[in-house]
């Protein structure tokens, strides 16, 4: 896998977040992540309100090989659900980095300093 957008941190668990105004991060699956999974047939996402911690498990997204639990990247409240990926969970597996899955406001951005850079990142799923 190579181009992996600078923009975001991401997660040894294979999220990726996107930190946005007001302290939002917004929360998607890196294209690493779906590649090793396959076809998405199934996602189940937070639900809006819900208060989360640092590595909390929050979300599903179900393969026709597997299903993977996703993990929250910040402490923090979901503010916002991609109910379009939910429909067609097929858009993930198209562009993984355009499909978010949530949205989550941050308590404390430092959680934020805890995720890996791209080349980080990318020394991880090469090894």
């Amino acid at each position: 896998m190579t181009n992996l957008p600078t923009d975001l941190k991401y997660a040894p668990s294979h999220e990726w977040a996107r930190l946005e105004n007001d302290n939002t991060v917004r929360v998607g699956i890196t294209d690493f992540a779906q590649q090793e999974l396959g076809d998405l047939v199934f996602i189940e996402l937070p639900e809006l309100g819900r208060k989360l911690a640092a590595q909390e498990q929050c979300a599903v997204v179900e393969s026709v090989k597997t299903a993977s639990d996703l993990f929250s990247p910040v402490s923090g409240e979901v503010l916002a659900v991609n109910t379009a990926v939910i429909d067609e969970p097929e858009l993930v597996n198209d562009d993984a980095y355009g499909a978010w899955l949530f949205c989550i406001k941050a308590d404390d951005l430092t959680d934020l300093d805890q995720l890996m850079s791209g080349a980080e990142y990318q020394n991880l799923i090469n090894d």
